[in-house]
């Protein structure tokens, strides 16, 4: 069991960069499939990048690929999300995921087991 934390969300311009950090906290002998997920006022949940638990997979939304980039720590478990180029349709609540099992389950919210409280983006045009 472990629970995600996130930190690095802020206020950008359009064209603009941030990096997302979050770390999961509780387990420290599993590797967990990772996800970041984003939700927009008045829209679903949505995956934007995912990666497995030894990192050799890779998973991002169509929306954000050549723009996003998810990768891990060396700490178990830290997952960060580097986001250039940003829109002003990528705002929204940012929230890191944890999933048990082997299985890493890329932008499927329902797969996964551990939620942080999220971390908002804002885009300006």
């Amino acid at each position: 069991q472990v629970q995600p934390l996130e930190s690095g969300g802020g206020s950008v311009q359009t064209g603009g960069s941030l990096r997302l950090s979050c770390e999961a906290f509780g387990d420290p002998y599993n590797d967990y499939c990772m996800g970041w997920f984003r939700q927009a006022p008045g829209k679903e949940r949505e995956g934007v990048a995912a990666i497995s638990g030894g990192g050799f997979r890779t998973y991002y939304a169509d929306s954000v690929k050549g723009r996003f980039t998810a990768s891990r720590g060396d700490a178990k478990n830290t997952l960060y999300l580097q986001m250039s180029s940003l829109k002003p349709e990528d705002a929204g609540k940012y929230y890191c995921a944890a999933q048990e099992g082997v299985l890493c389950s890329g932008g499927l919210a329902g797969h996964y087991n551990y939620w942080g409280q999220g971390t908002q983006v804002a885009v300006s045009s």
